[in-house]
């Protein structure tokens, strides 16, 4: 969840009520938020070992964490907007202005598109901004840019100050222009500072501590061919998404703003846009909510318009749900018209109820988290009040328990633990080279393993069809550790692997789970007895009994494995000279599978396998010691 910090007096100020600490609580639990921490720029930087200084304030700020949707309460605007209304302190849902285009902005589309295909702006005129009005500016953009921009990759966001660049809507052009050609004065630069030049640029965004802040975009576009660029005439706006230009900075004299968001999700640029201008629109004059719009026009390299479309949208749509739905889904029994009246506390109003019994509510811009009649019931149970929903008995009866598999996987962890192996957990993810080639397995390719359509590198390529991997990789890493008296390490997880034919909620999802139990012993005297005895063990505890030819006739070993209550069975087959081809885990000769079979199965099934593990293997993995593993399903066992 963000969490939105303001300082109490400020947010006293615009809720027009000084509440006590406790009263401000209740007031956010029962709007659906939380008053997570008070705190103050001095606790902050004791908490954070920093040495004090006589500028810091000990003035309270209030941590309140939001839910991740809704973004009209990333900012102390939207947040006392929405306290206000749900108190009943504003008469109405504010209504936004919008004016008609006046300027368009010229989108180069076979130029962008490679890079960032999509651009929205707005203008928001007569601003009369101040220091606490131009912070909360700021701190509302690094909020988008962080949740609902995903760290600019999929929004950056852009302010300029109209006036500050003579002509500026006369001549606005984005397009992607080779880096080379790209110099321009940086916001971060001081007045009459250097012109740079964009890789340079970008190399010392990438180097110097002072612009650490800026570090983590530069892979955005580093490497990309051309660079995008916002600009008026030969006037540099911006360099998405890294830095706007100095030249249109906002400063607190700014009374026209351009916005302008750049995108490679049109949806999220619309989002995002609609916000800002929702939030800051409240400071436009002679009237406020006050919205300029712009047409953007995609032309091709003939300079023929493609494609065209107005921004911001700022669009009031309609959603309904069933009246009885929101009142079962909740818990309550209210009429139709009290539904009505609870949707003006949500900014959903107005509400009307349609012939079908279905409540029809009117959705702002400020409420894009508003998809589903879901949402709408939540509202109305928000607005009707947490506290007020009679605790009822379920008329359905149901003990929850936990899942058979989970449970045998429990109790196994504890008997392998005590068998005095450690347990280690491993990431869901590997390379492809680590999931075949690594451990001596065919790649097949797509069948093979479930791959990741945009792995963020080499390491996280498909997810994993083997525990072995993550433990050999954990051995791997561990090295520094002494081997002289073996590691003996295991995991019980799941794995996945591809299966069309499994099909769930009327879609084929392409994929299933399987749990498994992995386990790895090696060292100086690591062999294939120490595992076959694991096998046995897990085996035993499962109830599985060992094939009646492979059990010894003396007394002694027959008491040691019962025979199964369910008649199931398992035996140890070696490989064969085929199973050794398919598969260069194991040592040749010194491995074997584990088959097993129960009442109900035509054929025995191969349970895995146990043996020692190759010397390539081991080599792949950088182990200098022999190494023996065994890996189980457990899923057959429940």
């Amino acid at each position: 969840m963000p969490t939105v910090a303001i300082e109490r007096i400020a947010l006293m100020e615009a809720l027009g009520k000084n509440y006590t600490e406790e009263e401000f609580d209740e007031l956010c639990f029962a709007y659906g938020i939380e008053l997570d921490e008070v705190t103050s720029e001095r606790l902050e930087a004791e908490k954070g070992g920093r040495s004090l200084t006589e500028d810091m304030s000990s003035e309270e700020i209030y941590k309140i964490d939001v839910p991740a949707n809704r973004y009209d309460l990333l900012c102390i605007e939207g947040l006392v907007r929405s306290l206000r209304i749900f108190l009943g302190e504003y008469g109405e849902t504010p209504s936004y202005s919008i004016v008609p285009p006046k300027h368009s902005m010229t989108v180069h589309a076979n130029e962008t598109k490679v890079i960032r295909p999509f651009i929205v702006c707005a203008i928001l005129r007569g601003l009369e901004l101040d220091e606490a009005k131009y912070q909360s500016l700021m701190d509302l953009q690094d909020q988008l840019h962080r949740n609902l921009c995903r760290n600019r990759t999929l929004v950056a966001i852009g302010t300029h100050d109209l006036d500050s660049v003579p002509n500026c809507c006369d001549d606005l052009h984005y397009r992607a222009v080779d880096p080379e050609d790209i110099r321009f004065v940086p916001l971060t630069e001081e007045e009459d500072g250097k012109e740079w030049q964009a890789k340079e640029l970008l190399h010392y965004y990438e180097t110097n501590v002072a612009a650490k802040h800026l570090k983590p975009y530069v892979p955005l576009i580093k490497d990309s061919p051309v660079y995008p660029l916002v600009s008026s005439g030969t006037n540099v706006l911006s360099l998405p998404p890294i830095i706007n230009g100095r030249p249109s900075r906002i400063t607190l004299g700014t009374k026209n703003m351009l916005i302008e968001c750049t995108a490679t999700d049109l949806t999220k640029a619309h989002v995002v846009l609609d916000t800002m201008c929702s939030m800051i629109g409240q400071y436009t004059s002679p009237r406020p909510y006050t919205v300029e719009q712009l047409t953007v026009n995609y032309v091709n390299d003939a300079n023929d318009i493609e494609n065209s479309y107005i921004s911001p949208r700022m669009e009031t749509r309609q959603q309904s749900a069933p009246v009885d739905f929101i009142n079962s889904l909740i818990g309550i029994d209210i009429t139709a018209q009290e539904m009505v009246a609870l949707c003006d506390k949500l900014q959903l109003g107005p509400a009307t109820i349609d012939d079908q019994q279905n409540l029809v509510v009117h959705v702002p811009p400020t409420r894009s988290d508003i998809l589903h009649k879901v949402d709408i019931a939540e509202d109305i149970g928000i607005a009707f009040g947490y506290n007020n929903i009679v605790k009822k008995i379920p008329k359905t009866c149901a003990v929850g328990g936990e899942q058979p598999l989970n449970h045998l996987s429990d109790l196994l962890r504890e008997e392998i633990a005590r068998a005095g192996y450690t347990e280690v957990l491993t990431h869901g993810l590997c390379s492809r080279h680590e999931n075949f080639d690594a451990i001596g397995k065919v790649d097949h390719g797509a069948a093979s393993a479930v791959s990741l359509s945009n792995p963020a590198n080499v390491e996280y390529e498909v997810v994993r069809t083997s525990l072995l991997t993550g433990l050999l990789k954990t051995l791997q890493h561990n090295k520094s550790a002494s081997f002289a008296n073996g590691f003996q390490i295991f995991e019980i997880s799941d794995i996945v692997l591809p299966d069309d034919t499994f099909v769930t909620c009327h879609s084929i999802v392409g994929a299933k789970n399987l749990r498994r139990c992995c386990a790895v012993y090696a060292g100086p005297t690591s062999g294939f007895e120490i595992v076959h005895g694991l096998v046995d063990r897990i085996c035993s505890l499962c109830e599985v009994a060992p094939n009646a030819h492979y059990v010894s006739k003396s007394n002694t070993y027959e008491d040691k494995f019962k025979i199964s209550k369910n008649n199931w069975e398992y035996d140890i087959v070696p490989f064969t000279a085929e199973d050794d081809a398919q598969q260069q885990t194991y040592f040749p000769g010194r491995a074997a599978k584990v088959m097993f079979t129960k009442p109900g199965l035509d054929e025995p099934i191969c349970l895995g396998t146990f043996g020692i593990l190759h010397p390539n293997v081991l080599q792949a993995f950088d182990i200098h010691y022999p190494a023996s593993a065994l890996e189980l399903d457990l899923d057959p066992l429940i």
